[in-house]
């Protein structure tokens, strides 16, 4: 067994594949490399064989996004080839830097505990500024929305050197995320009814119940285009966000504070489709309806899901922050961490 595979998921990626793949090769440090294909159209598989002999591809016969992918990618690699102690899901649009793997896996060996890090995200096009999907590592606010350090709504920090601690986070992103296999496969992976956005959050909120942790390695840092697959404002995106928020919240929040929760979540998502109208994305604003409509619909299986999970945690025993986001946002003009959270 190997003590890392690193292992990039593609879908019609093939010009991610010819300007990072050769990076993520210069910077693995000699851990092997997959490319998972997740039964990509745009001639991806037979680049790599042509000009890849030293990565495995792993062939997926169906496109099962970016959850379901990884689950039967990691399967494969676990039972074909011989597995690894860690797994490094590594977008493929995402540039390393030298040496970005070892602080990461030298913070997990140091604690068993940890079961997910993420390096620093920093944006590729903006290079000095971090990037929406995990910046510094990710935070939930007591009403299940997301944010992370570095990064609040639209509002970007500049990386000045303020978040290179190794800190304990609530979820680590999907971008560039560092598991620890054998606690991935013991949890069932990602919800694959996720398909794709916020199925990590999801899952670094079942390991914690699971008694493990989310980090963030602040002695690592990758740059993350963004958007590879689906653009960073696309009405798809937004019924998966809104639809896989409200299967997350009904999965994991504790049973008394569940459906006050979730309604007051749900009026908040009709007041944002307010906001989307007044911008005129009227496509936006049917996204929202039809992701709510299919909450209601997947409610037997969420239902489910829910009994067959371990007993929900309180959120104050978790990396959350007791506070509205929107509210301190919008209303008090809080748009950094550390006026949120930090000075409360």
């Amino acid at each position: 067994m190997t003590r890392l595979a690193l292992v990039i998921l593609n879908y019609n990626g093939q010009t991610f594949l010819e300007q990072f793949l050769p990076l993520v090769l210069q910077h693995a440090d000699g851990h092997p490399v997959f490319v998972a294909d997740n039964a990509s159209t745009d001639g991806s598989v037979a680049y790599l064989q042509a000009n890849f002999p030293a990565v495995t591809v792993v062939r997926l016969t169906r496109n099962t996004g970016y959850a379901g992918g990884y689950n039967e990618a990691l399967e494969q690699i676990r039972q074909v080839h011989g597995g690894a102690t860690y797994y490094a899901l590594v977008n493929s649009d995402i540039e390393p830097t030298a040496g970005w793997i070892e602080p990461i896996l030298r913070l997990m060996d140091a604690n068993p505990r940890i079961a997910a890090c993420q390096p620093k995200i920093r944006d590729f096009n903006r290079r000095d500024l971090f990037e929406h999907a995990g910046a510094a590592g990710g935070y939930l606010d007591y009403l299940g929305y997301v944010f992370c350090r570095g990064r609040v709504f639209a509002t970007f920090e500049p990386d000045r050197g303020q978040y290179n601690d190794n800190r304990r986070v609530f979820w680590a992103t999907g971008a560039c995320l560092v598991v620890r296999a054998d606690v991935f496969h013991q949890s069932g992976g990602f919800d694959a009814h996720f398909f794709a956005h916020m199925e990590e959050i999801d899952w670094c909120w079942r390991i914690q119940r699971l008694g493990y942790e989310a980090w963030a390695c602040g002695e690592s840092t990758v740059y993350h285009v963004g958007g590879g697959t689906l653009p960073k404002v696309n009405p798809h995106k937004t019924y998966l966000n809104y639809r896989n928020s409200l299967y997350m919240l009904y999965k994991n929040l504790p049973s008394g504070w569940l459906w006050p929760k979730l309604l007051f979540r749900l009026v908040l998502d009709g007041l944002s489709s307010v906001l989307f109208l007044k911008q005129g994305q009227i496509a936006d604003v049917w996204a929202i309806i039809r992701a709510h409509f299919a909450f209601y619909g997947h409610l037997p299986t969420l239902m489910k899901q829910r009994r067959a999970l371990k007993p929900q945690q309180q959120l104050s025993e978790l990396p959350v922050v007791q506070q509205s986001i929107v509210w301190q946002y919008f209303a008090n003009k809080k748009q950094t961490y550390a006026e949120l959270v930090e000075n409360g």
